[in-house]
């Protein structure tokens, strides 16, 4: 076997495993924990089947693969034009095998998914060394957020061909960054962001001009994309307008992102009644930083041990506290100030990547959904993998934490409750 073939294939086996761990603790509170459960308000008790896997989006791209887009311009409704097409391509594909539309959905998903880590870890191990490889591909794998690449949604397809692209370009591999890169374009709207980050790399880097049109190709699947909305629908940004019934602004919504801060502040109930009616809440949340403050002016007296136990106890009362709120400040505004950190530690187009994703996010006109899209970013990934990877004790407690939310993650994505 050839050196680039054993490594490959090690890679293979530590993304797998971590694949197969991770998503074995998914399907065991979806199929046994979520069912013994009473129904939740406003959820349901999950039947034991392939639905598990498809809630919320999931059902839109079964009716592209059934039915096709529909479009309007004329009505505000939440058209599935808004879903870009590879996955439903791709998921059309393999029902043609005889299977159903949740099964093929669920193993295209999770394949990809699986796919992705392995080109991770394979980066990372050339760029940062297999330490860091493992524990950027164990963040990925055990973040709770990972849910999204096990149902019925394009996390994994995006993150295959986004890091795909990213690595082939980062190895001048210009031709390939562009194949991967149109991929990813026809994935999800996010994927454009690849074009300026190779623009502004191969500009820094010097390249020659194979990468600039390397750069510009990337944004293939889009284009194509447009064309057949043009075509059908006399609308070649008909997924952008089609985004309104979801988003009714656009460019930096601050409105949203104050509400975030406030509501992990004060609580959402006090927020919507614009008074103190749960007073429990904002003192909880003094207490809370109070707790952190002395924990750091402390920490030299208390040791590792006691200081990373209360750190972890500390995370678990802030998240119960601060809830989706808290993950997507952390996710966003937590993502830029590690890229920024660490930018004399990543390889340039990890950073820049990182910050043009992170800029889509905050100037899409809404912060829904903000945690899942940052998730995707490998850029994170990696830049939590370099920190995890010099205070191992902290990883370990941070893998710890990670599953516990994936479990309730699991638990009311088969409830049909609200994730991401």
């Amino acid at each position: 076997m050839s050196r680039s073939k054993a490594l490959w294939a090690k890679a293979f086996r530590f993304a797998a495993a971590m694949w197969l761990l991770s998503r074995v603790v998914i399907v065991v509170a979806m199929v046994v924990i979520a069912p013994s459960l009473p129904v939740p308000p406003e959820g349901i008790v999950p039947t034991v089947d392939w639905s598990l896997f498809s809630y919320s989006d999931s059902p839109r791209y079964e009716t592209i693969v059934t039915g096709g887009y529909q479009y309007e311009s004329t009505i505000k409704e939440k058209y599935n034009i808004a879903f870009f097409p590879l996955f439903p391509l791709l998921t059309r594909g393999v029902m043609y095998l005889g299977l159903p539309f949740n099964v093929a959905g669920t193993l295209v998903n999770n394949l990809a998914f699986l796919a992705a880590l392995v080109v991770l870890y394979r980066w990372v191990e050339e760029r940062h060394g297999g330490s860091v490889a493992r524990w950027a591909t164990a963040v990925w794998a055990w973040c709770p957020l990972s849910l999204f690449g096990s149902v019925i949604y394009t996390e994994g397809l995006f993150m295959l061909f986004s890091t795909a692209a990213l690595r082939a370009f980062d190895k001048q591999q210009h031709a390939l960054a562009a194949l991967w890169g149109a991929l990813a374009t026809a994935a999800r709207v996010t994927g454009v962001v690849l074009v300026p980050t190779f623009l502004i790399v191969a500009w820094k880097e010097r390249r020659p001009v194979s990468a600039y049109v390397a750069a510009l190709l990337t944004a293939g699947g889009v284009v194509i994309f447009s064309l057949y909305c043009a075509l059908n629908f006399g609308d070649p940004l008909a997924f952008v307008h089609a985004q309104k019934a979801w988003r009714d602004t656009t460019g930096l919504n601050w409105k949203d992102w104050r509400r975030e801060l406030i509501t992990i502040a004060i609580g959402k109930t006090n927020l919507e009644q614009r008074a103190i009616v749960d007073p429990w809440h904002p003192f909880l949340f003094v207490l809370l930083l109070g707790s952190i403050y002395l924990l750091w002016h402390f920490r030299q007296k208390l040791g590792s041990v006691v200081v990373i136990s209360i750190s972890f106890a500390l995370a678990l009362a802030s998240w119960r506290l601060g809830g989706e709120s808290l993950i997507v400040v952390v996710m966003v505004f937590g993502g830029g100030y590690l890229l920024w950190r660490l930018r004399h530690q990543l390889r340039l187009i990890e950073v820049v990547y990182g910050f043009c994703a992170l800029g889509l996010i905050m100037f899409s006109g809404s912060s829904a959904s903000a945690q899942r899209y940052a998730y995707a970013i490998v850029s994170l990934a990696i830049a939590l993998g370099l920190v995890l990877d010099r205070y191992p004790r902290w990883a370990y407690a941070t893998m710890v934490f990670f599953s516990i939310i994936l479990v309730n993650f699991a638990i009311r994505f088969a409830q049909h409750l609200w994730v991401a």
